[in-house]
């Protein structure tokens, strides 16, 4: 199942891996400052050596907020973080979007 707020996708995944974080904030805007963070239930974020972001959800669901994006609600289990990709075809690359 794929979760998407603005520019920021949680999606499930097998295993969380890396290193417990000390906080709770998914991802942070880089234009606005503005973060996507769990404010509501029981859940972990980890970071492996390659920077990839994982979210373990242990209660029955964890809810996260922004403050420009309405909230989204994970049922218990494992995610993927990542930022949504766009593909430029005139510079033939591909950049993270920002929020």
């Amino acid at each position: 199942m794929i979760y998407q707020q603005g520019d920021v996708i949680m999606e499930t995944t097998n295993k969380v891996v890396g290193k417990p974080l000390p906080h709770l904030t998914l991802a942070t805007g880089e234009a606005t400052g503005h973060a996507h963070t769990v404010t509501t239930g029981d859940a972990e974020l980890y970071c492996d050596e390659a920077g990839n972001i994982t979210l373990g959800v242990k209660s029955a669901s964890a809810v996260v907020t922004h403050q420009e994006h309405g909230t989204v609600t994970l049922p218990r289990g494992k995610y993927k973080i990542r930022k949504v990709v766009e593909y430029d075809h005139f510079a033939e690359e591909a950049r993270e979007v920002r929020d």
